[in-house]
This record gives structure tokens, sequence and C-alpha cells, in this order.
């Protein structure tokens, strides 16, 4: 917190300028903003000269603490002992849900064994059917953390409402906002609350001038630990379920210090189309894959026909981790370990 003195005299003089400044705080970062009808270079140098003041500047873009005029160098958080963010690139793979305690012990145990470093599943199913598999909800989280004890693999699984997040923070390392979701705006503020690395799926329908102020209201709530998520968006082209946004990753890397994350399955709808997308999302610089599998796709209880098998995800593993080099990259090691949640309850995201 700041020296109430200073504050004062900051927001008094702001006021004698005619800004109605405003302040928020980023952990023990305090920062103060003013909406402009125009830059103006006095009101900046007459602010920047106030003691306390570390940095004074105008932007257009209406994102702060996601930006990079806030933060040059790129977010990197960490999750066990991988990295996102840096030349690190991360695979997170596993069922679209949780089915069966034998079903996701076994694959959770398999994709350690071929090279994943975190577990996804879902345990709460948001499904545009209402008839259709809707998850085991509780009983699933149950069963990621008995899979995560028993592979070593870290956890990311989706949160639908503010009354189960307690709950997912308690079994997920990482915990997933869907596309659904995006602008759950009072979802957003919790997540800031509860200081855990969140996955931000950006909308089906979502700009990502939107996305990144969706990411904006988690941490302007006290969490800078966002990832941020393309997973395919509606447009007129149907003969895949989303279409990919591949110009996405490099506006959002150039916007933004955040890790940014591809999901190619959930985008092509198609286990076919999943490996090429994947290398090209790699390609154009996204720090991390979500990646659905499932050992027999065919019997899966909710997407299994954008889910690869154990022995495609293995080949393109290998493929991905062939691309990294000439990129200046390399694939997160592996068989480090599950974490535990409380890791990430205090701390810095760098």
């Amino acid at each position: 917190m700041p020296d109430p003195e200073l504050r004062d005299r900051l927001l008094e003089r702001a006021r004698q300028l005619g800004l109605d400044l405003q302040l928020h705080f980023q952990g023990a970062r305090p920062f103060a903003f003013a909406e402009l009808a125009q830059a103006d270079p006095r009101l900046v140098r007459e602010l920047a000269a106030l003691t306390g003041i570390r940095r004074a500047w105008t932007q257009s873009l209406p994102w702060i603490l996601a930006g990079r005029d806030w933060q040059s160098e790129d977010t990197r958080i960490p999750v066990g002992r991988i990295t996102f963010g840096g030349d690190q690139l991360v695979l997170m793979a596993g069922p679209c849900s949780v089915e069966s305690a034998p079903q996701i012990l076994e694959l959770s145990s398999l994709l350690a064994r071929e090279g994943a470093h975190i577990l996804r599943g879902g345990a709460f199913k948001p499904r545009s059917n209402p008839y259709s598999f809707q998850g085991l909800r509780h009983e699933g989280l149950t069963l990621l953390r008995q899979a995560s004890q028993v592979s070593g693999l870290p956890v990311v699984t989706e949160v639908m409402s503010i009354a189960d997040l307690d709950a997912v923070a308690a079994v997920a390392d990482v915990i997933q906002v869907g596309a659904r979701l995006c602008q759950h705006f009072e979802l957003l503020h919790e997540l800031g609350r509860i200081q855990r690395p969140v996955l931000l799926k950006r909308g089906f329908g979502t700009t990502l001038e939107e996305l990144l102020l969706a990411a904006e209201h988690i941490m302007a709530h006290g969490n800078p630990r966002v990832m941020l998520c393309e997973r395919g968006i509606r447009t007129f082209e149907t003969a895949a379920r989303y279409t990919f946004d591949l110009n996405a990753i490099p506006i959002l890397k150039q916007w933004s210090h955040l890790p940014v994350i591809a999901d190619p399955s959930h985008a092509t709808g198609n286990a076919r189309w999943v490996g090429a997308v994947a290398r090209a999302a790699v390609a154009a610089g996204a720090d991390g894959l979500m990646l659905e599998v499932h050992e027999r796709p065919d019997t899966a209880l909710s997407d299994g026909e954008q889910s690869l098998t154990p022995a495609a995800f293995s080949g393109l593993r290998r493929e991905l981790e062939a691309l990294c080099e000439p990129l200046g990259r390399r694939m997160a090691p592996v068989g480090q370990g599950a974490p535990g949640p409380e890791r990430y309850l205090a701390g810095s995201p760098r």
C-alpha cells in the first residue's frame, strides 16, 4: 500500500489538473489511471514530477496490466518445475471429460510416460445440449487429484461457477475459464482473489481486445498469473468446428506480455487436423498447447471426434520437439512431478 499522504497528494494534484484519477493495486504495486479525451504531454510531465511516481505515460490501448507499456518483458508463470512463457513449449493433454477412475488413472500415467507436462480433464462440463454428459463434478475433482498423485502431473481443469471455485482451486494447479465464461466478470474477479494460475479461453465470438480486457479483470483484482488461450472463433466457414485464428498468436504477443496457449482440438473439432494446426500454432509463437487425448475416442462421453489417441499424441510430440529447435525453442522437461496447488497461494509470477 502506498503512503496515505502520498496518495492524497497525488489525488489532490490530479484534481487540480482536471483528472479523475483512479488508484488500483497489482499486488504490492500501486498504479493510477485517468481517461483523457486526448493525450496531453503537459499532464504527463506534471504527474511524472510528483514525488513517489516511478513513471507516467499515455497509451491508446484500454488494458493496462496486461499490456506491454506496463511490463515490457514476457511474464513467466511456473507450474511445478515447468514454466509458461520464455522458450519452453508446454503440452497439456488429457480427456475432454473425466469419465471414471480407471479411465483417468490409466490415461494420466500413460500421458506422463509419453511426455505430457500437465494433465487436462473436465470435471464440470458446460454442454450446449442439456441432455449431454455434464461431467462427474466433485467426484471428477477427486479423481483428478488421484490421477495427479499417481502420474506426477499437475492438473488443469475448468471452473463453471463461483460456488465451485474453492473446490476446483483445491485440486487444480491451473484453473481454466472456458470460452462460454470468458466474460463472466464476477467469476473473473473471484479468480483475482484465488491466486492460482488462470488459463483464460477466448470466447468463440470474442475479439482479442475483449479477451485482453477479460484478463485485465482478473489482474486488476490481484492475480497476475493469467494465460490467454486461442481455441477457435465462429465464422461463416462450417468445414471445421471453429476457425482457428492463427493471427491471434503474434498479435497477442505484441500487445501483451502474458503467455499465449493454443487449443487445436476445439478449434478443428477433428483429430485428423489437430497436428497441422498444432504445428502452425507453435511456429506462430504459442507458449503451449492444449490437446485432447483419449485411449478410445470412439467411446468417449464427449468430444471423441477431436481426441487424439495416445499413440497419435506421442507422434505429434516428437514432431513438435523437432520443430522447436529451428525456432530457438525447446520442449519443456518431463518427469517433474506435480507441485500441489498450495504452491501458488503467494508469490510473484516471474
